[in-house]
């Protein structure tokens, strides 16, 4: 990924202001120390609403805004109605998932991404560029965090059966593995909890390092973060009844490498 000289820059406007620590940055623009650092490394490229936040905190114009939005060219990028939630997923100490139709983005392999995004509306190009995308996410979450967070996620039984044998068998594999990862824990709902309350559609909350919870929701034209806190408490009852009905992470396991034996 290309910076674009935004580490340069950064730690020129952080001596150029009173040498504001990384540690102070963070907490004005309420992210972790870890994500400030991985701007200053090149690793993480900041999204538009945080090179803004750094804009105005270093009374810099569009000077990170312009260098953001340079590197990001030279990258994929998620459309831009989606944008907020990576950041939020960045940041998150927890994060739950539920899926009524597909395996979590978080959770699928590069073959079966392939297969679910090639199966819609998507020319080629857009889908090479959503996969590469979803890629980048999963990376950011587990793998570039010292302290990643606490995810579980919810799926129904109907989303392990979708799609061809041999990419779902590998999928299905998959989730048996990442689930044994530490703060990873994969819960699916069984067809015998028959009509619930999570099939309406999928949603995704993320507990913030503040304490604050803000959840997202698809529909068929595209997704909205929420953070009105009726809304996001109406979204965490959800969660609940719908853990209520899923099985336990043993259970869960065993039915999917069931399923998986099947194909």
């Amino acid at each position: 990924m290309s910076n674009n000289g935004i580490p340069r820059i950064l730690k020129f406007l952080r001596t150029l202001n009173g040498g504001v620590t990384q540690e102070r940055l963070a907490e004005q623009l309420k992210v972790s120390t870890s994500l400030i650092a991985k701007f200053e490394t090149g690793r993480l490229v900041p999204m538009p609403d945080t090179a803004r936040q750094l804009d105005e905190i270093f009374s810099s114009g569009n000077l990170i805004q312009g260098l953001s939005a340079d590197a990001r060219t030279t990258t994929t990028e998620p459309p831009e109605w989606f944008r907020p939630w990576p950041e939020v997923e960045r940041e998150a100490t927890a994060l739950r998932w539920y899926e009524p139709t597909v395996i979590p983005g978080l959770l699928q392999t590069e073959a079966y991404a392939h297969m679910i995004l090639r199966s819609g509306l998507l020319t080629e190009a857009q889908a090479e560029q959503y996969v590469s995308v979803r890629l980048d996410r999963q990376t950011a979450v587990f793998d570039d965090r010292d302290d990643p967070p606490v995810c579980q996620f919810a799926i129904d039984e109907a989303a392990l059966r979708r799609g061809d044998p041999a990419t779902l068998r590998e999928q299905l594999n998959w989730l048996v593995e990442i689930g044994q990862r530490p703060r990873t824990f994969i819960h699916v709902v069984p067809v015998s909890a028959g009509l619930y309350i999570g099939l309406s559609g999928p949603f995704m909350l993320a507990t913030l390092s503040d304490g604050r919870v803000v959840g997202y929701v698809d529909d068929q034209l595209q997704g909205r973060l929420v953070t009105d806190t009726d809304k996001v408490v109406e979204l965490d009852r959800t969660w609940q009844a719908v853990s209520a009905v899923a099985l336990p992470c043993d259970l869960s396991r065993d039915l999917i490498m069931k399923i998986a034996s099947e194909l």
